[in-house]
C-alpha cells in the first residue's frame, strides 16, 4: 500500500477496496468483535477517513470516540463522516491521548510498525484501557501459508508480523488475547484487559 502520509482521502475508500480482499468483511469483524461490552469511550488509532470510527459509532452511539491518524487530510474527512468525534494528528508511535478507554480499535494501521513498536504499542494500550476494557486489532498479518500473502506491500513501510507474534506480545501486555477471524492475510485479533476481583 502506498504511503499513508499520500493517500488522498477522495481516493482511499477506493483504493482499499481494490488492493485490499475483505475489507468489508475485515470492518464487519471488527465492530462485532467490538460489540457486548459496556462502552462510554473508545480510541481509534490510525483512525484515516472514520471507515472504523463510524462502524463503531452505529454499535455504541452513546459513546465518546477519539480518533488519531498522522494523515491531517484523512482526518479532516474523519470529522466529517463521524462528527461527534475527536480526531487529532498523531502517529501510534507517539503517546496516546489522555485518559482511560473502555475499547481500543485500529484497522490496517498496526502493521506499519515493526515487531519492537508493536509490542511497545500494546503495552501503552493496555495502560490506556479500564480493566475489563477490550482492544480490537484487524490488520494485514503474516498467513501461515506463504501463497496466501497476496495484499500488495510497500517494503520499509509495510511492516506485517504473524498473528502467533502479535498474540504473545498482546499476551506479555496483560491481556487474554485470542484470534477471532482470519482470511488469508487479515486477521482480527481480540485482546480482553482483564477485570480486577
Amino acid at each position: 500500500m502506498a504511503e499513508q502520509f499520500h493517500f488522498d482521502p477522495d481516493t482511499y475508500l477506493e483504493l482499499v477496496l481494490e488492493e485490499v480482499h475483505d475489507y468489508r468483511e475485515l470492518q464487519a469483524q471488527l465492530a462485532r468483535e467490538a460489540s457486548g461490552i459496556a462502552v462510554q469511550r473508545v480510541l481509534d488509532l490510525g483512525a484515516g477517513t472514520g471507515e472504523t470510527s463510524n462502524a463503531i459509532a452505529l454499535v455504541y452511539p452513546e459513546a465518546a470516540i477519539v480518533g488519531v491518524d498522522e494523515n491531517p487530510g484523512m482526518l479532516a474527512r474523519a470529522r466529517t463522516r463521524v462528527p461527534q468525534g475527536e480526531f487529532c494528528v498523531a502517529m501510534l508511535q507517539d503517546p496516546l491521548p489522555s485518559g482511560a478507554f473502555d475499547l481500543v480499535v485500529s484497522a490496517l494501521a498496526v502493521h506499519h510498525l515493526d515487531p519492537s513498536e508493536k509490542a511497545d504499542l500494546f503495552r501503552r494500550i493496555a495502560s490506556v484501557l479500564h480493566a475489563g476494557g477490550r482492544f480490537v486489532l484487524a490488520d494485514v498479518v503474516v498467513p501461515d501459508d506463504p501463497a496466501d500473502a497476496v495484499i500488495p506491500l510497500s517494503e520499509n513501510y509495510d511492516k506485517p508480523s504473524p498473528v502467533a507474534d502479535q498474540l504473545g506480545w498482546l499476551t506479555e501486555a496483560g491481556f487474554e488475547a485470542r484470534l477471532a477471524w482470519q482470511r488469508g492475510d487479515l486477521a482480527v485479533m481480540v485482546a480482553d484487559r482483564p477485570s480486577t476481583t
